[in-house]
């Protein structure tokens, strides 16, 4: 069995530890350690952090290679510094069956880059019409905990509430995407002051904020799980808030855009900005700065959505929606709420690698960086800081709203259970 030694490592962000792999697990973490025949790793005080976890990822495959793979897609995650994802079923076919979690559960594994965890579906062919295998989904090789319908609402409260009801029975969470379907009738970006002066259809908070409300009082009849995916208005963050002081079992995610970016980019036509939920305003990205770092937010996810060029190098209106964010998602939180103040490397961890695999039941991942526990790392360069370019990116699609901007940090490193998948900043 190899062993790797983590030298002068900041774990977690606090003082330089080192850190002794032994084959898939940490054997030590302490100083002065020492292995004889060890390769070994000078982190020079770079932040060693649990393996990250994405609990809404869009590997594409089946149906949609053009896109992503589940090749591609998790040499994207490893380049970010995941060890676990979780692959959203809007593929082609569904994702609504067994058999088709189990081919994308056995793609990732064979991927070798990181580990796949299949979301089913909620509804079949997410028409929202009738439950799909929810029980087979979690029967099967693949294990299913997770159903979602993202890309569109399970906006049906029968249904929804028989979702919740049928996954209590394992322990399973819904996750929804909020978006109350009359109201967005074709919207092209965030309703405000914005879309009014370009004349752009309008997403409105309420389309989200309604939906939200509704579930969380059926979890709350219920006493089921929900999670609410992609939040992004200050408005929902207030309902969520409400609701976790009630007890009710709800769990929310932030992606990274939506802490950062807002609805005035838009003003450019570019379609890069387009995306669903919508870029919201300014007093909205605070608010769910505020939320993460209080922790009524529980996780950043990256919802990676990728494209082919045809699909988002063309007019505002045509464009499909979705950023890529995998390979992005770290340098975004640093610049958010690291060099903010908002979060520490601790608070990272917690809302990236630790909650996020809590909530999916990522077995093996979002563990603490301790000796017996499985060796799933990433090595981050906090004090770097250069510019985005996609031309470099592992994932398939190149669809990023960062491109040319400066952001802090990079990942050099990233094991999975042991091995290297990513080795001063190149794949292996």
């Amino acid at each position: 069995m190899s062993k790797t030694l983590i030298r002068g490592a900041k774990v977690l962000g606090g003082e330089p530890q080192d850190v002794l792999i032994d084959g898939t697990v940490v054997e030590a973490v302490g100083t002065n350690l020492s292995a004889e025949g060890a390769e070994v790793v000078e982190a020079d005080g770079r932040v060693l952090l649990p393996g990250l976890v994405d609990l809404h990822t869009h590997l594409r495959e089946p149906g949609r290679e053009d896109s992503e793979t589940v090749l591609t897609g998790t040499r994207a995650a490893a380049s970010g510094g995941y060890t676990n994802v979780f692959a959203m079923a809007n593929t082609f076919p569904v994702a609504d069956t067994a058999g088709v979690v189990e081919q994308v559960w056995r793609l990732g594994q064979e991927s070798g880059y990181c580990d796949v965890q299949p979301i089913g579906a909620v509804t079949v062919g997410l028409e929202g019409a009738k439950l799909a295998e929810l029980g087979a989904m979690h029967e099967s090789a693949a294990g299913v905990t997770v159903f979602s319908d993202d890309g569109k609402c399970v906006h049906d409260a029968v249904i929804m509430r028989r979702a919740l009801e049928y996954v209590k029975a394992f322990n399973g969470v819904v996750a929804q995407h909020a978006q109350e379907p009359r109201l967005t009738e074709g919207a092209q970006m965030n309703e405000g002051v914005v879309s009014a002066e370009l004349g752009l259809g309008g997403w409105p908070a309420v389309a989200e904020e309604s939906v939200i409300a509704r579930d969380v009082l059926l979890a709350e009849h219920v006493g089921s799980r929900v999670h609410i995916c992609h939040l992004s208005t200050a408005g929902s963050v207030e309902i969520v808030r409400w609701a976790k002081s009630r007890g009710i079992d709800v769990t929310a995610e932030v992606t990274p855009h939506h802490l950062l970016l807002t609805d005035e980019l838009v003003r450019s036509y570019n379609p890069v900005y387009k995306v669903n939920p919508p870029l919201r305003t300014e007093r909205d990205v605070m608010a769910l700065r505020e939320a993460l770092a209080d922790g009524t937010i529980d996780i950043v996810a990256t919802d990676h959505a990728p494209h082919p060029h045809e699909d988002k190098d063309c007019e505002w209106a045509a464009a499909a929606m979705g950023m890529v964010g995998l390979e992005t998602a770290l340098s975004v939180v640093q610049e958010t709420m690291v060099d903010t103040g908002l979060l520490d490397w601790a608070g990272v961890a917690d809302r990236m690698s630790f909650k996020p695999a809590k909530i999916g039941q990522a077995t093996g991942h979002g563990r603490p960086v301790s000796a017996g526990e499985p060796a799933n790392l990433t090595l981050v360069d906090a004090a770097y800081r250069g510019q985005v370019d996609p031309a470099g990116f592992a994932s398939r699609s190149r669809n990023t709203p960062y491109e040319g901007r400066e952001l802090p940090g990079r990942v050099t490193h990233t094991w999975l259970r042991g091995k290297a998948t990513l080795v001063d900043g190149k794949l292996t």
